[in-house]
């Protein structure tokens, strides 16, 4: 098998980093945030044709991400004053204006997209928002954390964002693979978000365990803490996208629930068309990150996201240089 220059120095520059000695920044490159811009007026909610189904699960995203990821924002401007590497603090800079930048991006398609088909998408959001800003806010449920506590709650929220951005670089590495939903005849536009969010994700993989690793995170507690998020994420995804199927009258008899089997038997009836991922195969991609010897460098590839990052047709249109009207 040939292998370019590119993959060589990506596969030096793995083994390099694995294990750091210095626990700062492992990313190699320099990260980078980039505008983009959608236009949601011709996507149809069934945006993979006769995928009904995968395409409600998908859209769920929507409504899942922009609150987590203000929330991400928030903590790590909140964590910068406390890093004392340079690289670091760099990569943390870049990754909030590239979740900013990804919470707006899906912001955008709430409003236009999904409202703009009489979608409700209020109970999804208010959950959301609820769990990020009174669950795990600085005060939670308004109750003050005692000031010897509160850099280990800093510590214990950036474990979770941590957890969280393993899940998100698996999904990212999936977009970018998935060729089901190209041969579906899928929304050019829906397919640039789900690939551009998704390459940044894998673009960006190390800062979260760096960062959590920075500032006093260990192994026990990132085991303990992935036991809690990714069930947790599984079913915040299943319970939302119940809601949304129920609003489809294709499915008002099945009754969706996170709560009932069919739901689930259906995700991984649908997952053998290749327009979902498997539950089963994202819990197995989930396994890695509890391992002692995880390292974020070792999932998916620097490469192949930025390929994608450069050739996006969302972040090319902002690009392009105005013309005047003649």
């Amino acid at each position: 098998m040939n292998i370019t220059m590119k993959e060589q120095s990506e596969s030096a520059s793995r083994k390099a980093w694995k294990f750091p000695r210095k626990k700062g920044s492992s990313t190699p490159h320099s990260v980078t945030p980039r505008r983009v811009e959608f236009d949601w007026s011709k996507t149809q909610l069934e945006w993979i044709p006769d995928q009904p189904f995968a395409s409600h699960f998908i859209n769920e995203l929507n409504l899942i991400l922009p609150a987590g990821e203000f929330w991400f924002c928030r903590l790590y401007n909140q964590a910068l004053p406390l890093i004392t590497d340079d690289k670091l603090r760099e990569d943390v800079q870049a990754f909030v204006r590239q979740e900013a930048m990804h919470a707006r991006a899906h912001d955008g398609a709430i409003e236009k997209y999904l409202k703009g088909h009489g979608i409700e998408t209020a109970r999804n959001t208010d959950f959301m928002e609820k769990l990020f800003t009174v669950t795990l806010a600085d005060n939670p449920y308004g109750r003050k954390v005692p000031k010897f506590l509160e850099r280990r709650w800093l510590v214990f929220r950036l474990g979770i964002i941590a957890a969280i951005e393993h899940m998100t670089c698996v999904l990212g590495m999936y977009a970018m693979d998935n060729k089901k939903w190209d041969e579906a005849g899928a929304d050019e536009m829906l397919l640039d978000l789900l690939r551009w969010h998704g390459a940044e994700e894998v673009e960006h993989r190390c800062v979260a365990f760096d960062l959590y690793r920075h500032l006093g995170g260990g192994y026990l507690s990132r085991y303990y803490l992935a036991s809690i998020s990714f069930p947790l994420i599984f079913m915040i995804w299943a319970d939302g996208a119940a809601h949304i199927m129920k609003q489809d009258p294709r499915f008002a008899k099945k009754k969706p629930s996170a709560f009932r089997p069919w739901l689930w038997r259906e995700w991984a009836k649908v997952s053998k068309t290749g327009h979902l991922p498997h539950p089963a195969w994202l819990f197995m991609k989930e396994l890695p990150f509890l391992s002692p010897l995880y390292h974020p460098l070792n999932e998916g590839s620097t490469e192949r996201a930025l390929a994608y990052l450069n050739s996006s047709p969302a972040y090319r249109a902002t690009q392009q240089p105005n013309v005047a009207s003649t």
